[in-house]
Formats: C-alpha cells, sequence, structure tokens
C-alpha cells in the first residue's frame, strides 16, 4: 500500500509496536481494518465468537460471512483491504499470553476488563492500553500508560463502572457509526501516542448531543 498521503499525519515507519486488539465485535471489527490501513503490520485479535444474523447491522461482516469465527473473516477483511495478515487467535481474552506494545479493549464487560487489566497492568512490556466502551448514544475511551500511577488511578475508578446506558434493553445499544466512529477515536489516540502528542486520558462522547468531555491524567 502507497502510504503518501498520510505520512504527514502518521508514517508507517514509526509506527514499531505491536497492537493486540481483545475482541471483534462491534469495536474491533472496525478498528482492526482502520489500524492495517494506518499501517499497523503486527496485528493481533482474540475472540472466541461466531458471526450471527444479529451481528450484520452493527459490526464489519458481511452476509457470506455468517458462522464463521469472527476473528478468521476479520482476517479475511483485513487481508483483502490492506494486504496485512493478522494474528487471529479464537479465545476470548489471552490467558498469561506475553503481551506487549499497544493493547486495545472492546470487550463488552466489566468481568471480562478485570480479566484484561490484570494482565495489563503488571506487565511492564506493554506501553500502551485502551479500553473502548459503548453504551446506547455514549461512547468512551480511556488510554491509560499501565506504568503511570496517574493514568492507573484514573483507570482504577472507571474499571468497575459499567456504560451509563447499561441498563437499556440490548436491542437499542448498538448501531453501526457507534463503532466506525470509536475506531476513528481509539486509531486517532494511537497516532497521537505514537506521535508524543497531546491526548485525553478520558474521553467521553454522547451522540445526540455531540457533547464531549475530556480529561487528562
Amino acid at each position: 500500500m502507497d502510504h503518501t498521503r498520510q505520512k504527514d499525519i502518521l508514517d508507517p515507519e514509526e509506527i514499531i509496536f505491536p497492537v493486540t486488539v481483545i475482541g471483534a465485535g462491534k469495536i474491533g471489527s472496525f478498528l482492526v481494518p482502520v489500524l492495517a490501513k494506518m499501517g499497523c503490520k503486527r496485528i493481533t485479535v482474540y475472540d472466541a465468537g461466531i458471526i450471527e444474523d444479529i451481528d450484520l447491522p452493527i459490526q464489519m461482516y458481511d452476509l457470506a460471512d455468517i458462522g464463521r469465527h469472527k476473528v478468521d473473516a476479520l482476517g479475511d477483511i483485513v487481508k483483502r483491504q490492506s494486504g496485512t495478515e493478522i494474528r487471529a487467535i479464537r479465545s476470548p481474552y489471552p490467558n498469561g499470553d506475553n503481551l506487549r506494545g499497544i493493547v486495545i479493549s472492546g470487550v463488552g464487560s466489566t468481568t471480562s476488563r478485570m480479566g484484561i487489566w490484570s494482565q495489563v497492568q503488571s506487565n511492564s512490556n506493554i506501553k500502551l492500553y485502551i479500553d473502548a466502551r459503548i453504551g446506547g448514544d455514549t461512547l468512551e475511551v480511556l488510554t491509560i500508560r499501565p506504568k503511570h500511577v496517574a493514568d492507573r488511578r484514573l483507570y482504577r475508578q472507571f474499571l468497575f463502572v459499567e456504560n451509563r446506558t447499561a441498563e437499556l434493553p440490548s436491542a437499542t445499544r448498538g448501531i453501526a457509526y457507534n463503532g466506525a466512529i470509536v475506531a476513528g477515536i481509539i486509531a486517532s489516540q494511537v497516532k497521537k501516542w505514537i506521535r508524543q502528542e497531546d491526548y485525553p486520558t478520558r474521553l467521553s462522547l454522547r451522540l445526540t448531543t455531540l457533547e464531549m468531555t475530556q480529561k487528562q491524567s
């Protein structure tokens, strides 16, 4: 791929860290192709899920993908769009794997987040951890440097908090553009961190009003 048009924003040669995305659903399925198009070459994706018809309106999959493992279908999409081959793991999240570089969580439950954070917080090889959440019309992205005390303190405040719209019926919680918007925000956070630009540690966006709140650790 010719990245000439993006090099003033981010040169792919600057992306020296591997990226692990946990979850290939309404966040990960949009995010992974974007990361690959940006120039990320070493991408690992974890998800044990099978694609169902109900997933198609809010995830980046085709009708022909129904019944396939999400990570396998996502690998085909990424390969077709960018030529990048992802490492696809049919597991809900890492279990003792040697994570390193950038780790991004797109899981939907506090229990899963706790399991991921238990592996991230004590791993000095992880330089950046991003936890993205969607609840109805509210999007939240937490961008954490695990070795920084202030970042860790901020993250712990939100680790046990479910999405503020978690009480809504599941049928009202998803629409395709939510995942696309979150993917763009996460990719921008990755770019800013790589280029050592300022970025919010916590970013919350309510789409109905376009009200955005940001917080630095």
